[in-house]
């Protein structure tokens, strides 16, 4: 098993996509804990190892309850908020901010001594598809998501020498509890999925598996890197 005796905590993972990383990783042999407000049933079945946390009133005293190193750090908070631009406040776009960026550089602050503990570590963080390709009423979360693209190479330029690998990954829509309000029938399901090139809305497992492979020693020259898993939206046309 890959990640046998590696350390993974996952921030924003008892639903969607983060307990699609979750269970992933811990079939592959990982000891993987989950930072979250509040656990869920699927972690607590799972055993998973559950620390409480709200990254928008941040406190860094949860890594107390950590192992003594990590091998990899998954964000996964995020929002589907789609309103027009003239009807989002200008708090709106700080409330974006705070959870996708501030939280992410909290996150990384708090468990960065950690990470530089083994001699090779991996943080994955999360964009989406709306970064790049233009789309309506996703301003707030479309420039939130770009300010961690750009977080992302950065800190990839910046911790390489300490052994530590930085991507993201931006997903198209994908069909979690998160996006339920798009996807509530059969009718939406199938609209989203013909939006596609590959004609279906994204699964957990596809990002899953995915974040598993960017953890892993077998992604070890993969840095500095936006992995589009997106079903060809963003760089597709189907004629």
């Amino acid at each position: 098993m890959r990640f046998k005796e590696k350390n993974i905590l996952i921030i924003g993972g008892t639903s969607g996509i983060g307990l699609a990383i979750a269970r992933q990783l811990q079939a592959e042999g990982a000891h993987v804990t989950v930072a979250s407000r509040k656990t869920s049933e699927a972690i607590e079945e799972l055993g998973i190892a559950h620390l409480e946390l709200d990254v928008l009133a941040f406190d860094p005293a949860f890594i107390k309850d950590l192992p003594n190193e990590l091998h990899g750090l998954v964000y996964c908070p995020g929002s589907i908020r789609l309103r027009p631009f003239e009807r989002m406040s200008t708090e709106d776009f700080r409330q974006e901010y705070e959870l996708n960026v501030l939280g992410a550089i909290q996150s990384i602050k708090a468990v960065l001594p950690l990470l530089k503990k083994p001699d090779s570590a991996s943080i994955v963080l999360f964009s989406t598809v709306a970064a790049r390709l233009g789309m309506p009423y996703h301003a707030s979360i479309a420039s939130s998501k770009a300010a961690l693209e750009g977080l992302a190479v950065s800190l990839a330029a910046e911790f390489a020498s300490a052994g530590i690998r930085v991507n993201a990954i931006a997903p198209s829509l994908t069909d979690t509890p998160l996006s339920q309000s798009l996807l509530s029938t059969p009718e939406k399901v199938e609209a989203a999925g013909k939006r596609h090139p590959l004609g279906r809305v994204g699964q957990p497992e596809d990002i899953a598996k995915a974040a598993a492979y960017l953890l892993s020693d077998e992604a070890g020259w993969v840095t500095g890197q936006v992995l589009h898993l997106d079903g060809g939206m963003s760089t597709l046309r189907i004629l």
